[in-house]
């Protein structure tokens, strides 16, 4: 598998980096830059975006990513994803201000090869 094959829209569900664990769902597009390294947009309960940068090496995707709040807050974090194929990414993720105790966990399935533009 190469970065190139990664490229497209994925739905997504997981659960946060809280002691309540509370779920989400949404959808993540991932693109490239010139470089080939992986831009990342991810539309969380239909209306958080959140943008990340990363790179891809062994099957291992990696983005660091960052939001604001609705009090413009910025937060920021990273999430890792294990590639089990170009259509199927299982992760796991922290804030700098999330729950130390926990990692939000997330699965991304492809939806579709065409581009949402959510950048």
């Amino acid at each position: 598998m190469n970065v190139e094959d990664l490229v497209g829209i994925y739905n997504i569900k997981g659960h946060n980096q809280d002691v309540s664990q509370s779920r989400y769902e949404g959808i993540l597009e991932l693109s490239l830059d010139q470089h080939k390294r992986i831009i990342a947009s991810w539309i969380i309960s239909g209306n958080q975006l959140q943008k990340g940068t990363g790179f891809f090496k062994d099957n291992i995707l990696v983005i660091n990513f960052n939001y604001q709040n609705e009090e413009q807050e910025v937060f920021k974090g990273v999430v890792v994803y294990k590639c089990l194929s170009k259509d199927v990414l299982d992760g796991f993720w922290s804030e700098k201000h999330g729950h130390p105790a926990f990692l939000g966990l997330e699965q991304a399935l492809r939806k579709e090869k065409n581009k949402l533009h959510l950048n």
